[in-house]
């Protein structure tokens, strides 16, 4: 099969889906990222690209780091801007999405849940679906949607839809290469008890993993399954 992950930001991929990821490629599939967010410049006042330039080049460098890890077969980095995807046309969005599709022409594809505090991961999820609308010839058959650590939870109840996972991929064989993946994205990572420590990662992918009766899972909630 061939495999599309859409994720807004460098490390969304792994915790939102790296376990996942890991599998599909011991099974032999092909695994495309693509990170619309350059991830980085919203956690100063002003959005300055030539300034943080040397950081930029270190988060993109973690995040070809973790997906050479996972083993990936392509990695694309866009530069939309981060927390600040709201600023720009959604249409530019879907069509990046879309060229992504054209070029890999996807089995699967997997992105953000349309809940997420993030704005960033909404509109991502938006602009995928948009991108995966069952037109004729569409060659997207399932619609994958995952959750992030600090952002998915942190959703309060009755704002947005909630996660609500329906579909879950069991990775207890695959959860320790999404960790070590998880430790190129140092920069990123939080301390425990923060909801984004590698500590918090394990625990959620043990208790997916308890819910279907299995070491370790990812949960999901399904957009679309075509059986054909």
């Amino acid at each position: 099969m061939i495999v599309l992950i859409v994720a807004a930001h460098p490390d969304d991929e792994v915790l939102g889906c790296g376990g996942s990821i890991a599998k599909h490629i011991h099974n032999g599939d092909e695994v495309h990222v693509y990170l619309l967010s350059e991830g980085l410049t919203s956690r100063y006042n002003r959005r300055d690209r030539e300034k943080r330039a040397e950081e930029l080049s270190a988060l993109a460098q973690a995040a070809r780091e973790a997906n050479r890890m996972l083993g990936v077969s392509s990695l694309a980095l866009h530069d939309f801007p981060d927390n600040r995807m709201d600023s720009v046309d959604l249409l530019d969005v879907v069509k990046m999405v879309e060229k992504s599709i054209d070029k890999h022409k996807p089995d699967i594809v997997y992105t953000h849940h349309a809940g997420d505090v993030n704005i960033d991961h909404r509109i991502v999820h938006q602009a995928v679906t948009t991108a995966c609308r069952p037109l004729p010839a569409q060659c997207v058959q399932t619609l994958l949607f995952f959750e992030v650590p600090s952002s998915t939870e942190w959703q309060t109840p009755g704002s947005a839809p909630p996660f609500l996972p329906n579909y879950f991929v069991n990775i207890s064989n695959f959860l320790d290469k999404k960790l070590m993946a998880l430790e190129a994205y140092q920069s990123e990572m939080r301390s425990w008890p923060h909801s984004r420590s590698v500590q918090a990662i394990e625990h959620l992918a043990r208790w997916r993993g308890a819910m279907v009766g299995v070491e370790a899972a990812e949960g999901f909630m399904l957009g679309k399954k075509l059986i054909t």
